[in-house]
């Protein structure tokens, strides 16, 4: 099994997988939603995107 060392830095291997994140431009914010039922999960304060997540067109 390959690892990316060090383990336990607290970084991300890979993609968040199911979900999907979108830009408000009303409320100047990404907006992370789930894949599967389409709901708004969270949404960020700081103007900058969700890491490891996917962007909707």
């Amino acid at each position: 099994m390959a690892t990316n060392p060090p383990k336990g830095d607290g970084h991300r291997n890979g993609a968040v997988r199911h979900r999907s994140q979108t830009f408000n431009p009303l409320m100047d914010r990404w907006v992370k939603r789930d894949a599967d039922s389409g709901k708004f999960m969270d949404q960020k304060n700081n103007g900058q995107p969700f890491k490891g997540v996917r962007k909707e067109k």
